[in-house]
């Protein structure tokens, strides 16, 4: 099968990037669905990944430096850049001495990511860091849902209904 957009070599490259670094970050989105399933099952738009945010001007100049550029930038709430087709959505947060993060939203809205939270996926041959199946789902609530997002759901509700 093959897939447009936000290619599985470029999220390893991203996360290859963020590793070597140690930086605490977090995949979310459908990639992170696709990493609990094991495979890819649906064409990504971009990658979201939560990332510690003294972090993020680095990885923005190593993006830039490979091509991308900035096309939305709501920081601290998030920045997108672009290169082509594919696309890295990046949502800064501030990290905890747990490991937990704290992620601004619009007005007084935050966001908690907590370390206990994360789960390992799988991307191409390389282990990520993502977001476990209940979080995945909670970050699904409170807006319309576009096909994509019904379609993670149903990738969603299989995984927690295989390991119950």
């Amino acid at each position: 099968m093959t897939f447009s957009g936000m290619d599985a070599a470029e999220v390893v490259r991203v996360v290859a990037w963020l590793e070597e670094r140690s930086v605490v970050y977090q995949v979310n989105g459908g990639w992170a669905v696709d990493a609990l399933h094991g495979s890819q099952t649906r064409s990504h738009g971009d990658l979201d990944v939560f990332v510690d945010s003294t972090t993020v001007d680095a990885l923005m100049e190593w993006l830039l430096g490979r091509g991308y550029s900035i096309v939305e930038d709501w920081r601290p709430i998030r920045v997108e850049l672009r290169a082509g087709d594919r696309a890295v959505d990046i949502h800064p947060m501030d990290v905890d001495c747990v490991g937990d993060g704290v992620q601004q939203g619009f007005g007084e809205d935050s966001f908690v990511h907590r370390a206990r939270e994360r789960a390992v996926g799988v991307i191409g041959d390389r282990s990520v860091v993502v977001a476990c199946a209940a979080r995945l789902m909670a970050l699904r609530l409170g807006y319309d849902l576009r096909p994509e997002d019904r379609h993670d759901l149903d990738v969603l509700g299989r995984l927690v209904a295989d390991h119950s």
